[in-house]
């Protein structure tokens, strides 16, 4: 036999078992509100959920319930998220809900939060991994329908701000049940051709039911695969899609994702403009600050003394060189014309002139020199060559004295 347990021990035997299954942790059921119960003291949500063959009871707490946008009421068709658990005080379970839809838009906002959160879980919302667009873009790729306004909007803006860029149109569907598919082949041709720079993809303004596309997983996946950054613009204000979250950049408008696509020109012009306006005006500021400088530099008592006295210094230290060198070079002049003198006069007591002055004279026979009276002959003509002049003369009788 067992042992006795009590009734507490019981329903928290049970509540341990309920607590304890996965599937009833996350539940999500539909049914109709009845018995709405809105506890104002304590803001928790008491009501039961029915179908046409079974009911439960639930309970909100007021830290769920301000999280609900509208007031349910008896009657309405809902989805409740929540766990499954017992009471044990009463030993009856019941539903905890944590989030409440209204059925019908409620299952697309349910499928939308489950999609939001993997992709958010994988990384695919990751701030860091958002590329900056280029600054001059030269190839837009524009995937969006070719017969709304949108498309019309988005080349027009594009070329009034900067018409050097080439626009590729990827005509698509952007509702029905072709639109997915219709991006997706659009997106692969981009991908392939490989010459984009930057890629808006949207349509214009619609109904949620319009934008719900844009919520697809697969086209989500495919925005993050791009090679090059992507700008999500599809026409709502307030509310996001999965596509928004997984661009580089959302738009709120496909008009405003032309602007963010692409550079204005004219503002572009006009900041060059400045900018040249500006450089000139410093360059102009700064020279006439250093001329200023330079001329009040050349005014400075402080700066020209010292190159006076530097010039001076040397111009005194250049005349007392060549005063060395001037003194120098008549010394030598002097010497030289001491030594000179002396070999003149050496030169001029040795010169067969000088020696004729005294009395003597040079005799020569034929051209050649007479030096004995054995190198001429009676009757020889003999030239005889004295201090100033020369005489011709005949032997009329010679005789040796050694």
């Amino acid at each position: 036999m067992n042992s006795v347990i009590t009734v507490k021990q019981l329903n928290l035997y049970v509540k341990s078992l309920l607590d304890g299954q996965p599937l009833l942790q996350s539940a999500v059921v539909t049914g109709e509100i009845s018995n709405f119960k809105n506890h104002y003291a304590s803001g928790h949500w008491y009501f039961t959920l029915k179908d046409k063959d079974a009911a439960v009871r639930c309970v909100m707490f007021r830290s769920n319930a301000v999280e609900c946008d509208f007031i349910p009421c008896d009657g309405m068709q809902v989805i409740i998220v929540g766990r499954v658990s017992l009471y044990e005080k009463d030993g009856q379970y019941q539903l905890y809900a944590e989030r409440m839809l209204v059925a019908g838009d409620g299952l697309a906002a349910l499928k939308f939060e489950e999609i939001k959160a993997r992709l958010e879980k994988e990384g695919l919302f990751n701030p860091e991994n958002k590329r900056p667009l280029p600054a001059f873009p030269k190839k837009i790729a524009v995937v969006t329908s070719d017969t709304g306004a949108a498309v019309k909007d988005i080349i027009s803006i594009l070329g009034r701000r900067w018409p050097a860029a080439e626009i590729i149109m990827c005509p698509v569907a952007v509702q029905g049940g072709a639109a997915v598919a219709s991006m997706l082949d659009a997106l692969d041709r981009i991908y392939a051709l490989g010459t984009a720079d930057i890629i808006i993809i949207g349509r214009g303004g619609g109904s949620a039911e319009d934008l719900s596309q844009f919520n697809d997983e697969t086209l989500a996946r495919k925005i993050y695969e791009s090679p090059v950054p992507v700008i999500s613009a599809v026409g709502h204000e307030t509310d996001f899609t999965i596509a928004d979250f997984v661009a580089d950049m959302r738009a709120p408008t496909p008009s405003a994702a032309a602007e963010l696509a692409v550079p204005d020109s004219a503002e572009l012009y006009e900041r060059i403009q400045n900018g040249r306006l500006h450089l000139r005006s410093a360059l102009t500021a700064n020279y006439e600050r250093s001329k200023a400088r330079y001329l009040s530099a050349k005014a400075s008592v402080f700066l020209i003394n010292p190159l006076n006295e530097i010039v001076e210094t040397r111009a005194e230290r250049t005349d007392k060189a060549a005063d060395l060198l001037i003194s120098a070079f008549s010394s030598y002049l002097e010497k030289s014309a001491a030594r000179l003198s002396g070999n003149t006069a050496r030169l001029d007591a040795l010169s067969p002139l000088k020696v004729m002055s005294r009395g003597y004279a040079y005799i020569s026979k034929n051209g050649k020199t007479v030096r004995s009276v054995d190198d001429a002959d009676n009757g020889d003509i003999i030239n005889v060559r004295f201090n100033d002049g020369n005489a011709d003369c005949k032997i009329i009788k010679k005789e040796r004295l050694i």
